[in-house]
């Protein structure tokens, strides 16, 4: 088995930015898995994040490690594999979900089914996925990206800003006075601060707020639940399964994301650790291409909400799979992830 990677850049329409920073361009890895015995090749997309330690850079030198230690390795055994490559690199998650999709994606050919199918699944239960409001440099720059978010039914809106969160919501439902509104902080808030904000949100009722506080601040995540009437969503929080047990009775859900899990068997787990402690269950996204989304996108139908616009927020998305257009997840039936190469209509 072969592993053979290609550096892109994609760009965002407008600059992507959150509490921690932004950019317009992104530098992403696409890999290839190749049985040599008979050229079968299976695809996938690593979305690597400096939050994470991570770097083009770093992913392929992880993906040379992982190519040794998977070099003579069974391409139908998928759990096996994913922990042959936790053997190998300890870290660099968002190299090895891109193994991990490219070998599903593989497996799934040679059944001649979808993903979804092969896990048993039924699309039509996915839920809508939102569509992300950045932060944006002043109010009619945020008021141009909600008109860009005119037929999505749903928007997460980021916050975390030294001093303009208020005015953030508040231009956002009166741009989209009846859309549903989601927030997330991206771990910029104090507790104290949190509690002020959420008061606001409950005016402009906003559903939940995603990690409103620093990622190793469990104290003070359970601190704000336990004071919050909006629910509360862990994302840095909990990066692979065995986070989720700590956070039973800190947060209310979890933001599972194969980037920082790293793979399609850990987000399995996640999905069902974070079931058996009765949290509701949010699947994300980096800036990805439409080879990324989709591999997420077939655990939809496990999901209670769903954050799958990285794609939609492209000008260049070199890969065509799953849409997201109005919200709705829609899988089509190829066999495999269901992606082919070619510039997204």
């Amino acid at each position: 088995m072969q592993i053979l990677h290609e550096l892109i850049a994609v760009h965002t329409r407008q600059p992507f930015v959150i509490a921690r920073g932004g950019s317009s361009e992104w530098r992403r890895v696409i890999v290839r898995v190749v049985d040599e015995r008979d050229g079968a090749e299976g695809w996938g997309e690593a979305a690597p994040s400096p939050f994470y330690g991570e770097t083009p850079e770093t992913v392929v030198a992880a993906l040379a490690r992982i190519g040794a230690a998977l070099a003579n390795h069974d391409p139908w055994a998928l759990e096996t594999a994913e922990a042959e490559m936790n053997r190998a690199v300890r870290w660099n998650a968002s190299a090895k979900s891109a193994v991990s999709a490219a070998l599903h994606d593989l497996a799934a050919k040679r059944l001649g089914v979808p993903l979804y199918r092969m896990w048993g699944l039924d699309p039509a239960t996915a839920p809508q996925s939102t569509y992300t409001i950045a932060i944006a440099a002043d109010d009619d720059a945020l008021r141009r990206s909600v008109d860009e978010a005119a037929p999505y039914p749903i928007l997460k809106v980021k916050l975390g800003t030294p001093d303009r969160d208020a005015a953030i919501i508040r231009t956002v439902r009166a741009a989209a006075p009846d859309k549903r509104l989601r927030v997330d902080a991206n771990a910029a808030w104090t507790a104290k601060h949190a509690l002020r904000m959420i008061e606001l949100l409950l005016d402009y009722d906003v559903e939940f707020v995603e990690q409103p506080l620093a990622a190793h601040d469990l104290d003070g995540l359970r601190f704000v639940r336990d004071r919050s009437p909006l629910p509360i969503v862990a994302d840095e929080s909990c990066l692979v399964a065995s986070d989720v047990a700590k956070l039973d009775g800190v947060v209310d859900g979890i933001n599972l994301k194969l980037a920082k899990c790293g793979g399609l068997r850990e987000a399995l787990r996640m999905i069902a650790t974070a079931r058996a402690h009765g949290m509701m269950v949010m699947a994300g996204c980096m800036i990805e291409t439409s080879l990324g989304i989709t591999a997420a996108a077939h655990l939809a139908p496990l999901l209670d909400y769903a954050d799958l616009d990285g794609a939609a927020l492209l000008k260049d998305d070199p890969f065509r799979g799953v849409s997201i257009a109005g919200g709705r997840i829609t899988l089509g039936d190829a066999p495999g992830l269901g992606v082919s190469r070619g510039q997204s209509r």
